[in-house]
Order: C-alpha cells, then sequence, then structure tokens
C-alpha cells in the first residue's frame, strides 16, 4: 500500500469512526485496510 492510500484510508476512517490516533500509528497496512473496509461497508449499509 502506498503512503498516500494509506493516508486516504485514515482520513476515511477517522471521518466516520471515533478512534484512537495514537493506536492507529501502529497499526499495520493490513489492520488499516481491514478497519477501512469494515467502515466503509458499515457506511455503505447506513446510506442505503
Amino acid at each position: 500500500m502506498s503512503r498516500q492510500e494509506r493516508k486516504n484510508m485514515v482520513e476515511f476512517i477517522f471521518s466516520v469512526k471515533e478512534f484512537d490516533h495514537q493506536a492507529i500509528m501502529y497499526m499495520t497496512d493490513e489492520e488499516i485496510e481491514h478497519i477501512y473496509l469494515t467502515a466503509y461497508q458499515t457506511q455503505t449499509l447506513l446510506s442505503e
């Protein structure tokens, strides 16, 4: 994952969920992607 992709995912996560900034700094790309996909799916279901 590129730095820009990670940055975009983190910004999205913060926009839709309360999340600890400190904790996210130590997460792997895979963990960030999992949280992003979960948040995105939840957001999509809520908007339907």
